[in-house]
């Protein structure tokens, strides 16, 4: 049986400026409002706009009390021989991340199929499938097995399917979108989904239902083969340094109003280790982290931005997706960071619903090995 599923709490958010209604199902894609009409979903109220919390403290205790997380991960069969055998195909992408599984719907998927693929992704960073027959409720349905979903608060989501999340540049018809060419913004900015948090996603699992002619992929890199890049001197200094990650999001403090915006902020490990493999990994990124503690202002720029490119300038430790339409994307943020091409520059619509577990606190542990160093894959220097 799945675990119970813990509900986040519910926060009368009051005082806050009206909410907008974000745009109208006419403007949906034919394959979008499809699978919506399918599952049953009201189109008139198609998506539900999110209910933004104003100030910092209705933000803060969105996410309730500390809870204990346990990845079902941990109880698959190491083989995984119930999810590859049913399989028609399966494809490691590139040596170090991304596998793809051919012939099998994430919607049939049984209990220990589930488990398994959760100890894959972790495993693999990011696992893909193509084709899928997936309601918004199946989907939410995938990630309260997996444990506490995020109810986002910033961004619409289904009707009904309050885990489900609409991702979709036709937000806010009429307001033009601050990306431009030079600097597309947004997700086209390398990130590991909502890393301020205290206990901060595990998996996330994107579904897209339409997309551009051309143009939309997205990167992911790999947080295990990003530490194993670093020497061993450099390994060393970093392990057990902690750093401040921000929200992208600004509140103001109901107590003290006139004194300026103030940010979500938690501190968490730069390295942080798998609780599933036990592998650590480089687990910084350019969309949340702001400085490493207990260092000046100038050395934590120099660290972080070489860290950061670390990731983002090894090719080989990246998998570059090409999704078509009906692609589900399932990756775990732990040991990730990733990037949306905004290439098609918003010329056509590229929709989807995504659904985030929220994992443990993350942590360190000075005598947990590599990646390279578990599976025995290091040589001489």
């Amino acid at each position: 049986m799945a675990p119970s599923a813990i509900e986040s709490p519910v926060v009368n958010i009051t005082e806050a400026p009206p909410q907008p209604k974000w745009f109208v199902p006419e403007l949906l894609p034919e394959s979008v409002k499809e699978r919506m009409e399918k599952a049953g979903i009201d189109m008139t109220e198609y998506p539900t706009p999110p209910v933004v919390p104003f100030y910092y403290q209705e933000a803060v205790t969105l996410k309730g009390d500390p809870w204990e997380y346990n990845d079902v991960a941990a109880r698959a069969d190491k083989t995984k021989s119930s999810l590859l055998s049913a399989a028609t195909k399966v494809t490691n992408l590139t040596a170090h991340i991304g596998t793809e599984i051919e012939g099998l719907q994430l919607k049939d998927l049984t209990d220990q199929q589930r488990d398994e693929l959760a100890l894959l992704i972790a495993e693999r960073s990011v696992v893909f499938f193509r084709d899928q027959d997936l309601s918004p409720q199946k989907q939410e349905e995938l990630g309260k097995y997996w444990g506490r979903i995020e109810y986002h608060p910033h961004v619409p989501h289904v009707p009904g399917v309050p885990g489900a999340s609409v991702v979709w540049d036709g937000l806010k018809p009429g307001v033009p979108r601050k990306s431009t060419y030079r600097n597309p913004g947004g997700t086209n900015r390398w990130h590991s989904d909502t890393s301020h948090e205290p206990q901060t996603p595990s998996y996330t699992h994107l579904h897209l239902d339409a997309l551009p002619s051309t143009g939309g992929d997205t990167v992911w890199a790999s947080g295990y083969a990003a530490y194993d890049k670093l020497s061993p001197a450099f390994r060393e200094f970093i392990d057990g340094k902690m750093a401040v990650f921000s929200s992208t999001h600004t509140y103001i403090d109901r107590n003290d109003p006139y004194a300026g915006p103030k940010f979500i902020q938690n501190i968490h490990p730069v390295v942080r280790v798998h609780p599933v493999t036990g592998w650590k990994s480089l687990w910084v990124n350019r969309g949340y982290t702001r400085r490493i503690v207990g260092l000046e202002p100038g050395e934590s720029d120099a660290i972080l931005n070489y860290l950061y490119n670390v990731y983002e300038s090894n090719l080989d430790i990246q998998v570059r997706f090409k999704w078509t339409p009906r692609s589900s994307a399932l990756w775990d943020n732990r040991i990730t960071t990733h990037n949306a091409m905004w290439d098609y520059e918003g010329k056509e619509p590229r929709h989807g619903t995504r659904v985030m577990t929220l994992g443990e606190r993350p942590y360190f542990d000075k005598d947990a090995p590599s990646r390279r160093q578990a599976l025995g894959l290091d040589g001489p220097e």
